[in-house]
């Protein structure tokens, strides 16, 4: 078979003995400019949405959105017609399932701090008083779950990128599963040995918790994404949507705990939820809530085992593409290299996340003491906490619909959320004694619902979103796994620490953690809004190959880099002229690579399959480069541009801004 060269992407001829834009008539035009420069992206004089004037920027993005958005909403009218059940099927499959796995943790983990102060109640001389057993291993519990997360987050991580993502997301079902089986039949000689048997299963089942984190999110991330060359609209417009709409699931999975040990209570509790609690109550009410998600956690093995065989396609493609077998050490040296900065911003914002997660609980305490302060139930604790959740939900919600808009996106939303949580805290922090008497309780209240808004509407979706997103495909699951690691380090650290210090000190410390989060985030985290992922993975290839200088495309944009990566220079490499000759002869050499496996295909009988995307092998693309390829000519055709002209953003001095351009023209 002949030899065509490197595979994409090679660039461009520079040496000026071949134009990439050689005899291109206006349909072929028209055909390059939908793949290179796609409408949601691009105006139709060819700017970038990111280079156009503030007022242009919104009209751009807001016109686009709203027709999108119709476009969507006559779509599930389409389908309601057809069957008024289909939109909650479609939702079913489309959101519910990606985030099933996380639905499942998020009960369960909520689970276990709803039912400790029932045990405390039930078991006072273990739980309450520790007379018979050890204190010591009665706060083991939080901290080895918390561990067994960590393990899992790191562990999986780094499998996921090794073995595939599909294994890894079985594996973890697998866990989580038999972790439940362990929690449900959890029992020891002594209360002290149950107590001891319950923590250790619970560590086993977080090591399937924490890897849910970096393989849902890469998963989800990367089906929309797809494993061709060009990208989709999906991608571009709702990849945030799809992935932090698995993971509200969470949300969802807190609230059905909530509601579901209520109900037990009642049931096992005599038709009340009031005082005194017996020993048995409390174990029917724990263990059904314990066995119920067990049911769905085996399920959910049985479906990504035999439903999910295309998880790992992305990765395998861009294994094969940089020719790794197994695990890439070098994508993971290149990645502290090159993006060791983002790492940081998405480590520590997740670390300042989860000290004000698990502070939030603070708020909660202390008002309920102010207004049931003789109460000995654990109910108004319950229905406070089923409260919070339906607050936290809309959060949820509404940052899955706002994260990708242009306009504000992941990187605002994630500085207004910490800033929020910041003044949410600090204000009662120093004026603690004035929120919390009686007469202004219900504003503390109000800041406490308030803070779990802002925490969903903001770093707690973000961060799970773009811990994933800013990194290449090689090396995204152990990023996510390291990065969510270091969030659940804070959350070891606010375990730890409150155990010393009283609820003022407290809401001293925490506030100052948000204050950190806007920093990082505003230094050294990257928007990834708006941004084709197939950009990232293409400046990633010249990376690997040695060549980043020679990548001009979006993904070096300064709307889509760091302040810091801005103040390294890295933006200055835009040059949206060089970028579209680029494309050009990256498109030609994938479709010179699909042509000889198809000659190969013809000349020995098989059948090879094909991971070219159609859209290069059809219509005017494929007629272009089936009559300007070398492979189907003797020699080079004299290049003709000048019945070809470049739109204007791709023309002399294109590294300017549009902005720019303007202010210069007489």
């Amino acid at each position: 078979m002949a030899d065509f060269g490197p595979r994409a992407p090679h660039g461009p001829d520079m040496s000026g003995t071949h134009n990439p834009l050689e005899n291109m008539d206006v349909h072929e035009k028209d055909a390059f400019d939908a793949l290179i420069r796609p409408d949601d992206s691009y105006t139709p004089d060819g700017t970038y949405w990111a280079d156009l004037p503030l007022v242009q920027k919104i009209k751009f993005v807001s016109s686009y959105d709203a027709a999108e958005a119709k476009r969507e909403l006559r779509g599930i009218w389409e389908m309601t017609k057809e069957d008024p059940l289909s939109p909650i099927s479609y939702y079913f499959r489309n959101m519910v399932l990606p985030g099933a796995g996380l639905g499942l943790e998020g009960y369960v983990l909520f689970s276990i701090g709803n039912v400790k102060p029932l045990f405390q109640a039930a078991f006072k001389s273990c739980w309450g008083q520790h007379k018979i057993c050890n204190p010591q291993w009665i706060n083991a519990i939080d901290y080895l779950e918390i561990i067994g997360i960590i393990v899992g987050q790191i562990l999986v991580g780094v499998l996921g990128d090794w073995i595939g993502r599909r294994w890894g997301l079985i594996q973890d079902a697998t866990i989580m599963f038999i972790g439940l089986l362990m929690l449900t039949a959890a029992w020891g000689v002594t209360q002290n040995g149950w107590v001891i048997c319950y923590a250790w299963s619970l560590f086993f089942y977080g090591i399937g918790v924490g890897g849910e984190y970096p393989m849902t999110a890469t998963s989800g991330m990367e089906n929309a994404i797809g494993s061709g060359k060009v990208s989709t609209k999906e991608d571009r417009l709702h990849r945030g949507r799809k992935v932090t709409s698995a993971f509200l699931m969470q949300g969802w999975g807190q609230f059905f705990n909530q509601v579901l040990l209520i109900i037990l209570l009642l049931c096992f509790h005599h038709g009340s939820g009031n005082p005194p609690y017996s020993a048995v109550s409390a174990q029917w009410v724990y263990r059904v809530s314990f066995a119920i998600p067990a049911v769905g956690t085996l399920w959910l093995v049985y479906y990504r085992a035999y439903h999910m065989k295309a998880a790992s396609k992305q990765l395998a493609a861009a294994k094969k593409k940089a020719s790794v077998t197994g695990y890439d050490v070098n994508s993971l040296y290149l990645t502290f290299k090159y993006f060791g900065f983002r790492l940081l911003a998405t480590s520590g914002g997740w670390f300042a996340n989860d000290v004000f997660f698990y502070g939030n609980k603070l708020f909660q305490s202390e008002f309920i003491g102010v207004i049931s302060p003789k109460s000995t139930s654990i109910m108004p604790n319950w229905l406070w906490n089923l409260v919070n959740v339906g607050v936290s939900l809309c959060g949820y919600y509404l940052a899955s619909f706002l994260i990708d808009n242009k306009l504000y996106g992941r990187k605002w939303m994630q500085i207004v959320g910490f800033l929020m949580c910041f003044i949410l805290f600090v204000v009662p922090g120093f004026h603690f004694k004035y929120y919390t008497h009686p007469d202004h309780i219900k504003e503390f209240q109000t800041m406490y619902y308030l803070s779990s808004f802002f925490n969903q509407f903001g770093p707690n979706s973000v961060t799970f979103l773009v811990a994933a997103e800013v990194f290449p495909t090689p090396i995204r699951a152990t990023a996510h796994g390291l990065s969510a690691a270091a969030g659940k380090a804070g959350a070891l650290l606010a375990a730890v620490l409150y155990n010393y210090i009283d609820t003022q000190t407290k809401f001293y410390v925490v506030p100052w953690f948000g204050l950190a989060g806007v920093i990082l985030t505003w230094v050294f985290l990257p928007d990834t809004t708006g941004l084709d992922l197939k950009e990232q993975e293409r400046r990633w290839q010249y990376i690997r190959d040695g060549r980043e200088h020679e990548y001009h495309g979006p993904a070096v944009h300064p709307k889509h880099l760091s302040l810091w990566e801005r103040m390294t220079g890295v933006g200055k490499l835009y040059d949206a002229e060089a970028d579209y000759k680029q494309k050009l002869e990256e498109y030609r050499a994938e479709w010179e690579s699909a042509m000889a496996r198809r000659t190969a295909e013809k000349d020995k009988g098989e059948e090879l399959e094909l991971d070219t995307d159609e859209s290069l092998l059809e219509g005017h693309v494929h007629a272009y480069f089936h009559r300007t390829s070398p492979m189907f000519r003797p020699k080079e055709q004299n290049a003709r541009a000048d019945n070809f002209a470049l739109p204007p953003a791709a023309q002399d001095d294109s590294s300017a801004s549009f902005n720019e351009k303007n202010e210069n023209s007489p």
